[in-house]
């Protein structure tokens, strides 16, 4: 199937779509990056801790304290498995999800530290932080806190989840951090294996120089931004064609793209330059306002209602104009099917996560 990735860049704003024969798969949108944290490193100060969460809240400098849960010492940004866990610069010890972790005695207020924004602010909460501080690159993730080789489930073959692990494991300062092996990496050569970590290395040498000579609060890295991560996630040879309208975003992922990814990557982007929008040259407007809707309507005359509340998201299926000779029975096994897939990708569209509840039409047969 064609497959196809359009870049519609503003001042303001920039929305990256993913096209699979022509239907919207994946939407990225991404307001100014100036207040975008996700990603973001900082070395912070201790503000103040709280027992009775379990967690401490860290100044990292934009305004309200970040929120570390220290019992919850996993990295939500990876893709991957996480073997036996390590401490954080010898202070933190990941215990057995089971046990009831307790606040370290060496956190203390004014302690300045290192953490990583896994979450962005919402309301009158701060960003969500962690100490298992990941830096991904295009085919692997760099962990120099968690100092073991991991491989993306995905990657099933076990002759070649051994090849992968051979090659990082002969690295000369593979004892010095550790690797999370991404998708990507299937049947990559060692050559673009080793520039990615060797990418990534230095990358965290000059974070970890910076963190020594600055005092907290500072920033020490800021994630790419929308178009660039999409690229170095999405960008692969099964890709047609990446189709930016801005000539001065082209230029950057041009370069982007033959520093980091590959220069026979190059040619399958292209500048659009027809008077008519980009998003509107492929139809995938209304689909795209569709995201904003509390109803979506379905092929078929059903529709579908999303109603986003402070603890959960529900789902409620309706058969609204739905026609068909079928039994109720089988009607409502129709309607709940197309519901099923429609509710997956507006879920996916608007990145809801948390509890979901899915109000489907009641049938007697499981």
């Amino acid at each position: 199937m064609p497959k196809e990735i359009l870049i519609n860049a503003k001042a303001q704003e920039m929305r990256v779509a993913v096209l699979k024969d022509g239907q919207l798969e994946d939407f990225f949108i991404e307001l100014s990056r100036h207040n975008a944290l996700l990603g973001n490193i900082y070395k912070g100060k201790i503000d103040s801790i709280v027992s009775s969460i379990n967690a401490a809240f860290v100044n990292i400098g934009v305004g309200k304290n970040g929120i570390l849960y220290l019992s919850e010492m996993t990295n939500p940004l990876l893709e991957a498995e996480l073997s036996r866990p390590v401490g954080f610069l010898g202070k933190i010890l990941r215990k057995p999800a089971k046990e009831h972790k307790k606040i370290s005695p060496e956190f203390q207020v004014g302690q300045e530290i290192l953490v990583q924004v896994v979450k962005e602010s919402f309301g009158n909460k701060g960003p969500r932080l962690t100490t298992h501080i990941s830096l991904p690159g295009r085919f692997l993730v760099l962990m120099p806190i968690d100092k073991q080789i991991g491989i993306s489930r995905r990657i099933e073959e076990p002759a070649e989840r051994h090849r992968l692990r051979s090659i990082l494991q002969g690295l000369s300062f593979s004892r010095e951090v550790g690797f999370i092996v991404r998708t990507a990496s299937l049947g990559k050569g060692k050559r673009e294996l080793l520039r990615d970590a060797q990418f990534l290395y230095r990358m965290w040498l000059r974070i970890k120089n910076m963190a020594n000579k600055t005092q907290a609060p500072t920033l020490l890295y800021q994630e790419y931004d929308l178009a660039w991560r999409v690229i170095r996630d999405t960008f692969t040879e099964d890709v047609d064609s990446l189709i930016v309208d801005s000539k001065t975003e082209f230029v950057k992922i041009h370069r982007f793209v033959r520093t980091l990814i590959g220069s026979h990557l190059t040619r399958k982007i292209k500048l659009y330059k027809e008077t008519t929008p980009l998003f509107e040259s492929r139809n995938i407007e209304k689909e795209i306002q569709r995201i904003y809707e509390r109803k979506i309507n379905l092929k078929s005359g059903a529709y579908i209602v999303i109603e986003p509340t402070e603890g959960l998201t529900v789902v409620d299926v309706n058969s609204g104009k739905f026609k068909s000779r079928l039994s109720p029975e089988d009607t409502a096994f129709q309607v709940n099917m197309e519901a099923a897939v429609e509710a997956a990708r507006q879920l996916r569209f608007r990145d809801v996560g948390g509890i979901i509840v899915i109000d489907f039409i009641d049938m007697h047969k499981e």
